[in-house]
């Protein structure tokens, strides 16, 4: 998507509603996790519902267009895809950590969830969804992996949505990525504040 339309999705794409209790829950099991993985853990806690909103609208994707996340962690952003409208069919999760794999397979058992690292997801993805990945979320913290690491992430979301770029939700003030060294265009889409931390989310896409 370009900054264009990221404000077209932001104006059209829906709202959805206010999930659930129960779909706030497992924060118990998400901080375990993360004292156990905190390298593979954005945050020590799942994502606000203010944060999840942005994600939904900027991610939307074009008819026919599947959405996957990255680092889908307890299913918090992919409960409020769901609850926006999106059916289960168009929806791709991968998670690398098995406790998290096995709960996010409970909880949406329609929806297609990928176990293992997303660097090698583009070999594992079933052939119906192959070329209709419309939209990428990143929960994968990539600030905190050396450059070689960052590039072969980026370089397995190209070929998984080729032109597509991508979203990744971060806490930091600026860019969680080096953007130009990357070759890069970076925008920050939106600024979530009633996130605990505050959360940020950014807009990657290759540089012309």
């Amino acid at each position: 998507m370009s900054p264009s339309d990221v404000r077209q999705a932001t104006a059209s794409s829906p709202l959805p509603a206010a999930p659930a209790p129960e779909e706030h829950a497992h924060p118990l099991l998400f901080l375990r996790r993360w004292a156990a993985h905190p390298l593979r853990m954005g945050s020590v806690m799942p994502s606000s519902p203010a944060l999840c909103r942005r994600l939904v609208r900027l991610a939307w994707p074009d008819p026919g267009r599947a959405v996957l996340e990255l680092g889908a962690g307890t299913g918090v952003i992919s409960a409020a895809l769901l609850a926006a409208g999106l059916a289960p069919e168009r929806l791709v999760l991968n998670e690398i950590d098995p406790d998290l794999v096995a709960l996010l397979r409970r909880r949406f058992p329609a929806v297609t969830v990928i176990e293992g690292d997303a660097r090698t997801l583009a070999e594992r993805l079933p052939e119906r969804l192959r070329g209709r990945i419309g939209s990428v979320i990143c929960g994968i913290p990539l600030v905190l992996l050396p450059f070689a690491e960052q590039q072969s992430f980026l370089d397995a979301i190209a070929r998984i949505a080729p032109g597509r770029g991508f979203l990744h939700y971060s806490y930091c003030a600026t860019s969680p990525l080096p953007a130009r060294r990357h070759g890069l265009e970076a925008h920050r889409a939106a600024w979530t504040p009633l996130n605990l931390p505050p959360a940020s989310v950014w807009q990657y896409r290759r540089a012309a």
